[in-house]
């Protein structure tokens, strides 16, 4: 029974973010969001933003989706996987990190209802995103060259002014 329940819970996290959330994203998002291709992005030097999300997508089978690829990169910049765990802590991030939006509202609530036993992670990941430099004004066509790793410690730095 709660194998089944498991289930459900998932196809309905599916569900709100595949079918309502991406297509609002579609509406609302300009066309053009995204400026590259899957191969473009393999190209990219190793351990840089855009190349890590080729690798990304590529280990999880995944597509890139034009109007997502966004989100996908905060997966890569933020470690988080595409399980329900990850996709609730993902969220739970941008929401202590100043992100107010139906998603993720929508993603952080359903969660806090839906998966008690990720609480405590949500938590963790919510004051980290608290703790770390505002990330969803970034300019994320603009930083895909610059490696991760330096991505990730300009999040962290105490000067707030790291606008990408």
């Amino acid at each position: 029974m709660k194998k089944e329940l498991l289930g459900i819970r998932k196809e309905i996290l599916v569900f709100l973010t595949h079918k309502i959330a991406l297509p609002m994203l579609q509406l609302v998002r300009r066309p053009n969001a995204f400026g590259y291709t899957t191969d473009e992005l393999r190209f990219f030097p190793a351990g840089t933003l855009g190349h890590d999300l080729y690798i990304f997508l590529k280990e999880r089978n995944l597509p890139l989706l034009k109007h997502y690829a966004r989100h996908d990169l905060k997966h890569v910049l933020l470690g988080y996987d595409t399980t329900e765990e990850g996709e609730a802590c993902l969220q739970s991030f941008m929401l202590g990190n100043g992100r107010i939006s139906l998603p993720v509202l929508g993603t952080v609530g359903y969660s806090l209802l839906t998966m008690p036993e990720y609480w405590a992670k949500m938590k963790s990941a919510f004051s980290e995103g608290r703790k770390s430099n505002p990330i969803h004004s970034w300019r994320w066509n603009e930083i895909l060259q610059i490696p991760t790793a330096e991505l990730r410690k300009k999040m962290f730095m105490k000067n707030k002014n790291n606008d990408h």
